[in-house]
């Protein structure tokens, strides 16, 4: 009898117990979607990975703040490529194999974009780049898809620009950086240069780790060229002005969107004053939405975002918008993968398109976007400012 009542009263403290409210400190776990990120954090591209990941996270907060993607909390997860194809190689592989992550949004150097291309490809995983240019990235994948113009576009756009704007200089040297960028961007140029017969009376190729510029120059210089096209990034662009200033070249520079960064005028000092360079779009220009998330962004980090993190800032929300639209629960992770690809690439004409602060995205067969222009600054007083030129294109 005593064992009986023993049990009988375990059995009601038992009841009791389960009948009690849940403790508010238990929570459901909160059901979350995961989207990564690849950039160059580290090395001799960070400036641009800075801003690239701060575009990203501003979106991201927006996104929750709202409620997230159909209720459940968009999880960045962040890669460092550090700019190069080794680092681009294993960060693509870390991404594309694991089953939490959805889709990626990078990587922004063109050679990091071209090293993962094939394994996205492989494990059927979206690529979205906001930076890499070069005319190969996209072609050959039904993964890989970019939000900003190509590199033959924006190498004639250039040429097109010096010819039409800049009349004075007529004879031009080209500096490019030996990658896939460097060279693609080059070769873009000189072929709409020839065309429309500008002068280009020397060509000289230098390395990434290059930080002494001085036979280069040289040789440049013994041409006397009035303008100097640096077809590479910021890091060395900067080095490139202040080293041929005071190796005595007077000529003009313009760069491209590589060069689009502050730290090419921390580099570069006064020898950066005048330059030209041509960018995927510019806030000056952007509209009211485009200031409120300037503005934003400012609040958030004390800086002000540049065109990368703009172009970001769109690219996550156009993955984010594709995953709201298509994600099933009850889909495996291939489904859903596929299903965000086949809601960019249906992204194919001005009606279907995304509309974003840089401007309106759609879609060719490639994945390259067929629309978004270019536009050109120039330093003036030690800052970036939108040149009083702009070329319709």
């Amino acid at each position: 009898m005593r064992n009986w009542l023993i049990g009988l009263l375990v059995v009601g403290l038992v009841s009791l117990w389960g009948c009690q409210p849940a403790s508010k400190d238990k929570q459901e776990p909160q059901r979350e979607v995961r989207v990564a990120v690849a950039g160059p954090f580290t090395g001799n591209a960070a400036a641009f990975g800075e801003m690239i990941k701060r575009g990203a996270e501003r979106k991201a907060k927006e996104i929750n703040e709202s409620g997230g993607i159909n209720g459940m909390k968009l999880t960045l997860v962040f890669g460092d490529d550090t700019g190069t194809e080794k680092e681009a190689n294993l960060v693509a592989t870390r991404f594309a194999t694991d089953r939490r992550i959805l889709s990626v949004v990078g990587h922004f150097n063109s050679a990091c974009s071209l090293a993962g291309k094939e394994i996205y490809k492989a494990n059927g995983i979206v690529a979205l780049s906001p930076g890499s240019t070069n005319v190969s990235v996209c072609e050959g994948s039904d993964w890989t898809f970019r939000n900003l113009y190509r590199d033959d576009f924006q190498g004639e756009f250039i040429a097109n620009y010096i010819q039409n704007s800049l009349k004075e200089f007529q004879a031009v040297a080209i500096l490019f950086d030996n990658d896939d960028y460097g060279r693609g961007l080059r070769d873009g140029f000189s072929a709409a240069a020839e065309k429309i017969g500008l002068n280009i009376v020397a060509s000289e190729a230098y390395d990434r780790d290059n930080t002494d510029f001085k036979a280069q120059l040289t040789s440049i210089k013994a041409k006397n060229p009035d303008l100097i096209f640096i077809s590479g990034l910021y890091s060395q662009a900067g080095l490139i002005a202040k080293q041929a200033r005071e190796s005595g070249i007077t000529a003009q520079f313009f760069g491209a969107d590589g060069v689009d960064s502050p730290d090419f005028l921390t580099i570069a000092g006064a020898a950066a004053e005048g330059t030209y360079l041509t960018t995927p779009f510019t806030f000056d220009l952007g509209g009211e939405e485009a200031q409120r998330v300037a503005s934003e962004f400012e609040k958030d980090y004390g800086v002000l975002p540049d065109t990368w993190a703009a172009l970001t800032y769109d690219a996550m929300g156009m993955i984010a918008d594709a995953i709201g639209k298509t994600y099933n629960a009850d889909a495996t992770l291939a489904e859903n993968r596929k299903a965000i690809r086949d809601h960019l690439a249906s992204l194919d004409t001005p009606e279907e398109g995304y509309k974003g602060i840089t401007g309106l995205t759609y879609f060719d067969i490639n994945g390259d976007t067929v629309n978004k222009p270019a536009y050109v600054k120039i330093v003036k007083d030690g800052e970036f400012t939108t040149a009083p030129v702009q070329m319709v294109n």
